[in-house]
């Protein structure tokens, strides 16, 4: 169905974006909720997370650019079905439906 490059352009980009975001996530909630327990903490916050995102960065840059376009249709197609189906089955839609 897909060659196996193409799948494996996918899974990198894919992968290396949701890496991205982690590790943006560590830096924001370190700042904004530093009290919250973890069972884990990363150690030397902020480099650790900054070297990930730019080095993360620097490999998805890499990447072809119309692995950046299918990304960029998939994840278009998966927001489009998020917020479709989030109106559809909200409390909010149902009570507007209803009311």
């Amino acid at each position: 169905l897909f060659p196996i490059g193409l799948l494996g352009e996918l899974v990198s980009i894919g992968t290396l974006l949701a890496f991205v975001i982690v590790s943006a996530g560590i830096i924001v909630l370190r700042r904004t909720n530093p009290e919250i327990p973890r069972p884990f903490r990363t150690p030397l916050v902020p480099l650790v997370p900054i070297l990930a995102i730019l080095i993360c960065g620097y490999m998805m840059f890499s990447l072809p650019s119309d692995t950046w376009i299918r990304l960029l249709v998939w994840l278009g197609l998966g927001l489009l079905i998020y917020f479709l189906y989030g109106k559809a089955h909200s409390r909010i839609g149902r009570s507007e439906a209803s009311g």
